[in-house]
C-alpha cells in the first residue's frame, strides 16, 4: 500500500533519467519563459554535486566559467523545466561533492577522463520532454519567417518617412512658402 507522498511523487517523477555523477561534464536543456515566449537554453558544464539520487527531490549542480566568472547552477532533475540532459565526458573523481574545483583554474581544472558508452548514458527517451521541446523550436522558427521580418522592417521605414514629413516646419519655412503680399 502506497502512501498519499508516495503517489503523488510517482505522479510528478520523470519515468527514466540519465545516469548523472559528479565529474561529468553534461549540457543541460532548460526550458525559459519570457513573457508569452518560450525557448530552450543549454547550459554546458561540470557536474560538481549530485544529492538525493533515488528521491523525487533529487538535483544537482554545474558549474561553469562565463566570461572569466565561475557560474553554477543548480538544477532539479525531475523539474519540468529541465528537458534533456546529455552527458558529454564522464571523469573520474572520489568524492561527491568537489567543492575545489572552485579554486582551481586553466590546467588545473581539467580531471582524469574515464572511457564510457556515451550512447548508452543518453539514450533516455522521455516522449513528453522530447515533444515538448519539439514544440518550442517549431514555434521559434514558426515566429521567425525572414520576408515578415523583411517587409515589417519596410513597413517602419515608410512610417518613419511618413512621419520625417509631417513634423512642423519652422516659422521661416513657412514664410518662404506664402505667396508674398502686395
Amino acid at each position: 500500500m502506497q502512501s498519499v507522498i508516495q503517489k503523488v511523487e510517482a505522479k510528478y517523477k520523470k519515468k527514466a533519467v540519465v545516469d548523472l555523477r559528479s565529474g561529468d561534464t553534461v549540457k543541460v536543456h532548460q526550458k525559459i519563459r519570457e513573457g508569452s515566449k518560450e525557448r530552450v537554453q543549454i547550459f554546458e558544464g561540470l557536474v560538481i554535486k549530485t544529492t538525493r539520487p533515488n528521491s523525487h527531490t533529487s538535483s544537482f549542480t554545474v558549474r561553469r566559467i562565463a566570461s572569466g566568472i565561475g557560474v553554477e547552477k543548480t538544477y532539479l532533475i525531475h523539474s519540468p523545466n529541465v528537458l534533456k540532459v546529455e552527458v558529454i565526458k564522464r571523469a573520474k573523481v572520489r568524492r561527491n561533492y568537489l567543492s575545489y574545483m572552485r579554486q582551481l583554474t586553466g590546467k588545473n581544472a581539467r580531471l582524469m577522463g574515464v572511457d564510457f558508452d556515451r550512447e548508452k548514458v543518453n539514450v533516455i527517451h522521455d516522449e513528453e520532454a522530447e515533444a515538448e521541446e519539439a514544440k518550442i523550436k517549431e514555434e521559434q522558427a514558426e515566429s521567425y519567417d525572414p520576408e515578415a521580418a523583411k517587409a515589417e522592417k519596410e513597413a517602419e521605414k515608410a512610417e518613419a518617412e511618413a512621419v520625417t514629413s509631417e513634423t512642423p516646419k519652422s516659422e521661416a519655412e513657412k514664410l518662404e512658402e506664402k505667396p508674398k503680399e502686395k
